[in-house]
């Protein structure tokens, strides 16, 4: 981790935009048919850089932390470094717990001050995974904030979370059930997507999302985005992918921007650690900034 980052995303407090309600970003980018981006950082510089590309293109985004970032880091220190990034903040951000299985874990981030958490039962019979997420959107409402469900895990593993193996689809009636029994903010199906890298164009459900919208209006996340082609972005934001999960991307922006960097200063004979820290913050700016322009959010802050 790197605590020697000292940029500055925030305004005048005259400008200030409160951190929000994931609903209130989502519910709008679905109304108007754009996509947020919703992207895993992985310490200070990350999140630092990512604030700093919504401010500068006036995006919304949704910052995420996986379950695994938030034991490496550690809790309060995570949620202490988000409070002094987004103190005067310019635009709407949200910050939301990704894939958590455990409930131990999503409790304790509802208590600190996520604004939202997917809980991830997938790998639970559809009816325990109900019966716990009607639990999950109980408590998170107690604290006003919000909740993801799904009910298939999304092929790949992400942060120490998830299988290779393609999970079985769970038929449109089903899905409909969950969503209306319990109450989920937003819905995260399968549909051919996967974490991480893919080697050719993934082939993907895209009806899916049209049936699911159809029979229940409800922002859609949209998960292992990072490879998607611009069509299938502008194609399935359309349909109703209000949220659009980058994680692997950054992972990729930030340690190619790492390697590079440091090539070059064992070829200069030259080690300087903040030179570093101002070339993986444009890397990572540039990747964010790159995303809120393909789905379409800049200038929505408000």
């Amino acid at each position: 981790m790197s605590l020697a980052v000292t940029f500055v995303v925030h305004g005048s407090e005259g400008s200030r935009v409160p951190v929000v309600a994931l609903k209130e970003i989502v519910d709008r980018a679905f109304a108007e048919r754009y996509g947020v981006a919703a992207i895993n950082i992985v310490n200070d510089l990350t999140l630092e850089a990512v604030l700093a590309a919504a401010v500068e293109q006036r995006s919304p985004v949704i910052i995420q932390t996986s379950v695994k970032t938030v034991r490496s880091i550690g809790m309060d220190l995570l949620f202490a470094m988000w409070r002094e990034l987004t103190a005067g903040i310019e635009v709407p951000v949200s910050l939301h717990l990704d894939h958590c299985p455990d409930r131990s874990v999503i409790t304790g981030c509802l208590r600190k001050g996520w604004n939202s958490v997917l809980f991830d039962g997938s790998s639970l019979p559809v009816a325990e995974n109900q019966r716990q997420t009607v639990e999950v959107v109980a408590e998170a409402r107690s604290y006003g904030a919000n909740v993801e469900g799904e009910i298939e895990a999304i092929t790949g593993v992400e942060d120490d979370i998830g299988s290779d193996e393609e999970a079985h689809r769970q038929s449109l009636d089903v899905a409909l059930e969950f969503i209306r029994t319990t109450g989920v903010d937003v819905f995260a199906p399968a549909i051919g997507n996967a974490h991480g890298m893919y080697h050719s164009e993934p082939k993907l459900d895209a009806q899916r999302v049209s049936d699911i919208e159809a029979a229940q209006p409800v922002p859609i996340a949209l998960h292992g985005g990072s490879g998607m082609t611009d069509a299938q972005f502008t194609d399935l934001i359309a349909r109703g992918c209000a949220k659009v999960n980058i994680s692997t991307a950054l992972k990729i922006a930030y340690m190619k921007s790492n390697l590079e960097f440091l090539r070059g200063a064992e070829e200069r004979d030259s080690w300087d650690p903040p030179s570093l820290f101002t070339a993986v913050r444009a890397a990572v700016v540039q990747m964010a900034a790159d995303h809120m322009r393909r789905f379409g959010s800049v200038g929505k802050a408000w």
